[in-house]
């Protein structure tokens, strides 16, 4: 299959409508028309459901559609390093990062790389842990920030200054907010919406303990703070999840008694070739952290 090919298919499936898709890509509707065709034939599947107005994607075409995104993303991606490689310093770095309050360090440390590297950009794409470990075996991703509990044994690793803790996310007229913090048994019939990923629903059962059987689970969230707001005020349930920086006046976030605490991590993989604006953010970075560290130790000895 040739490139073009997986952009023009790509096109179509976007657009719903081949006219449309034809208008697009600036060739013509029969033309167009064709190259499905003989996409479909080649690889002995449909991949259309063709109406009268519009077309959907098969089974097939779905994962065909999956598939030639990442296939089209991972091309321009290493035609864009390519690109670049003779360069001073210019490109891309692409990090995959979590909603985690080591953001912060994340942004600070980008500001000041770019302010001695002006000529490079950052991506940044925000998933659960898993999802940016997979992006990352698949070359998707440069680096990734994630938090415990993930399996970084075949990373490097720097690990971050802050450590995640988790509340109650809830409506301020709920009757446990009026609680200084959430113990396990206060929350023994109520309805509950709790984190996506299996690890995490681990650590949440385990932290519920004897009471886990007890709560009415509602649903599972993949992060987004302001979707979680919605399921909130409708009445859906509480939220457990990562403490936030701030959130509107309508909630409140308690924290949990005994506290759960993550880990952070900017990680990335090891044996891999980078291209060279990817190889002196991993030092940057490092350093950066490591200075951070440092002047923590230094104000904490002052103290004592």
């Amino acid at each position: 299959m040739e490139l073009r090919t997986l952009k023009y298919f790509l096109t179509v499936a976007r657009e719903e409508n081949i006219t449309h898709a034809a208008d697009v890509l600036h060739i013509t509707q029969p033309t167009l028309s064709r190259q499905m065709a003989a996409l479909e034939e080649k690889l002995g599947v449909t991949l259309f459901e063709r109406g009268s107005h519009h077309i959907t994607l098969t089974d097939s075409g779905m994962l065909l559609r999956r598939r030639a995104q990442e296939i089209v993303e991972l091309t321009c991606k290493t035609v864009e390093e390519m690109a670049h490689a003779d360069m001073d310093v210019a490109g891309n770095i692409s990090i995959g990062a979590g909603e985690t309050a080591n953001m912060e360090y994340l942004a600070q440390g980008i500001a000041a790389f770019q302010k001695r590297y002006p000529d490079v950009t950052f991506s940044v794409y925000t998933a659960i842990a898993d999802d940016v470990k997979e992006k990352l075996e698949q070359g998707f991703l440069d680096f990734g920030l994630v938090a415990d509990p993930v399996d970084i044994s075949t990373y490097h690793i720097v690990q971050l200054p802050k450590r995640d803790g988790w509340c109650l996310f809830m409506r301020r007229d709920d009757p446990l907010a009026k609680l200084p913090c959430i113990h396990p048994k206060d929350l023994s019939g109520q309805d509950i919406i709790i984190p996506m990923r299996p690890s995490v629903r681990n650590d949440v059962e385990n932290w519920l303990g004897p009471y886990a059987g007890t709560i009415r689970i509602r649903g599972h969230v993949n992060l987004s703070v302001h979707n979680m707001g919605y399921l909130v005020r409708a009445g859906v349930g509480k939220v457990l999840t990562f403490m936030l920086e701030t959130v509107p006046d309508e909630f409140h976030l308690c924290p949990l008694e005994p506290d759960m605490k993550d880990s952070g991590f900017f990680v990335w993989r090891k044996n891999q070739f980078v291209a060279k604006p990817v190889h002196l953010f991993q030092d940057f970075f490092k350093d950066y952290i490591a200075g951070l560290s440092a002047d923590t130790n230094g104000e904490t000895e002052k103290k004592d």
